[in-house]
């Protein structure tokens, strides 16, 4: 198996963005050290042969650039994500919150029909390593409040008024 990556260059940021044949399994937080790619790779794909490659990311990053700079409000390829099965269905959810609103985790837990499963939604979110392919930044507390991203709050900030501006 190989696991193809490259990094992401969009404004002064970069990211760790990676796929199998399946397809996109990883898009990391801007400026996210290598060694947090490497680890999760390893862990998740230990025997694949890793492979540095702008030209098999290209079709994903075409797609996340046109996103970031504006030009689209979707993303058509296909994903990979790496998960348990409970993190699967959260994530299937949070695909489901349109471009441009939020929803929160009480909404997530819900349209789960788990309505006491919100921590257990919560830290599943937290895992998703396919940031903007699986837009868990759309995600917000029940006052409005934006609660943790793993990209941090300035991503998640920026991310939200990006998506606010088209």
């Amino acid at each position: 198996m190989e696991l193809y990556f490259t990094r992401l260059h969009w404004n002064t940021h970069t990211f760790p963005v990676a796929a199998t044949a399946d397809g996109l399994c990883y898009v990391g937080a801007w400026d996210e050290p290598e060694d947090l790619f490497d680890d999760w790779s390893r862990k998740h794909f230990p025997r694949a042969d890793r492979i540095a490659s702008d030209t098999a990311l290209a079709p994903y990053t075409e797609q996340l650039l046109a996103y970031l700079n504006q030009q689209s409000t979707t993303l058509s390829f296909p994903i990979a994500p790496v998960g348990t099965p409970f993190q699967l269905e959260v994530w299937h959810a949070l695909r489901a919150v349109p471009y441009g609103q939020t929803a929160t985790y009480s909404d997530i837990a819900e349209r789960l029909f788990r309505p006491n499963a919100t921590r257990a939604i919560g830290t599943a979110i937290g895992k998703n390593r396919l940031l903007l392919a699986i837009p868990c930044h759309r995600i917000i507390g029940k006052k409005g409040d934006l609660l943790g991203y793993h990209g941090g709050l300035n991503m998640k900030r920026t991310l939200l008024a990006l998506e606010q501006r088209l």
